[in-house]
């Protein structure tokens, strides 16, 4: 194969709030639901959350400051920040991100993706890339979700968790490990209250904070949301399968969005990934949205799971509906001293 411009993944980094919230926390027991009840639905036995006074933001440039020391702490041209918890409805979180790395004044913005941030974040750096538009982009993801949980509600308050993740992507061949090697998203808005927060918007304006607080944190309605997710990630799943011309089994490493156990067993079945190529964190970080699949990338990195070249298949779905998939061959990445 004749090699060609590609985006290479040349660093990672993460990071997790030190708080640890495990099953049998007392709010949870309040809630009706048993460290059994919680586990057998979700796949989850402890997640992080971060302190009062910890932004999205605090976390971004921790995993950002991670994965640039990785990558060698390269120049940066772009910054693309994913996220469903800025920390601030208006200006965007990536600026100030961008400055407080000390990156200067480069391009940097945030994307609205929900849990399917992180491939439409590295659809974007790999696209500024190929076009030409940059040789180094920076793609954070960071969430702190119990920023819009409602510890009354069963059905998020034990799921969600706050976490950030980051890759640099680089300049680079098609051939050498890390290269991206093809991206597939896609939307359903017919489907955006699926998981939605109903109040604060410029469509239900909430600027005294008089709003319920049902309707100021994030609802969802999750026997559709299930049916929708294993749908949607199958599907784009095999598109680019297609797209790629990877035979499923040539697949060595799965990585979905930690969103529900069961949701990523069913989906990995349906594409007919064998369960020695699937890799996750869900149990012990939780539902971390857009971060999810960046902080697992990170743990094989240090743990050294996967082999340089390793074919690797990425794929989520969130709320909005949106959906997305990365194809990309494992990095040759060592452990960085953090």
């Amino acid at each position: 194969m004749t090699s060609s411009a590609s985006s290479v993944v040349a660093g990672v980094g993460s990071s997790l709030p030190p708080r640890v919230i495990r099953n049998d926390d007392i709010s949870f027991a309040n809630l009706g639901s048993s460290d059994e009840w919680i586990r057998s639905r979700t796949g989850i036995e402890c997640r992080r959350r971060v302190e009062p006074g910890i932004s999205t933001g605090d976390l971004a440039v921790e995993a950002g400051r991670a994965a640039l020391l990785s990558a060698g702490d390269p120049a940066v041209d772009l910054v693309v920040l994913t996220t469903t918890t800025p920390d601030h409805p208006s200006p965007a979180t990536a600026p100030w991100v961008a400055a407080r790395l000390g990156l200067g004044t480069l391009p940097a913005f945030d994307v609205a993706a929900a849990c399917s941030g992180f491939t439409y974040g590295v659809a974007v750096g790999d696209a500024w890339i190929r076009a030409g538009l940059a040789e180094c982009v920076l793609v954070l993801a960071a969430e702190t979700l119990s920023t819009i949980t409602d510890p009354a509600d069963r059905g998020t308050a034990v799921v969600f968790a706050d976490g950030a993740g980051a890759v640099v992507l680089r300049s680079g061949e098609r051939d050498e490990p890390g290269a991206v090697r093809a991206t597939c998203l896609g939307s359903d808005g017919t489907q955006k209250d699926l998981a939605v927060v109903h109040a604060g918007g410029s469509r239900r304006p909430d600027p005294g904070g008089a709003a319920p607080v049902a309707e100021r944190c994030l609802r969802l309605q999750g026997p559709q949301l299930f049916a929708h997710a294993v749908r949607r990630m199958t599907e784009v799943s095999r598109e680019l399968l297609e797209k790629t011309g990877w035979p499923v089994d040539s697949v060595g490493a799965f990585i979905g969005h930690q969103a529900n156990q069961r949701i990523l067993d069913k989906v990995a079945d349906l594409v007919g990934v064998p369960r020695s190529s699937r890799f996750g964190n869900i149990r012990s970080v939780g539902n971390t949205s857009s971060a999810s699949i960046p902080l697992v990338m990170d743990e094989l990195v240090e743990a050294q799971s996967v082999a340089p070249g390793t074919r690797t298949l990425l794929t989520a779905f969130g709320g909005g509906a949106v959906w997305g998939a990365v194809a990309l061959t494992w990095p040759g990445l060592k452990p960085a001293r953090r």
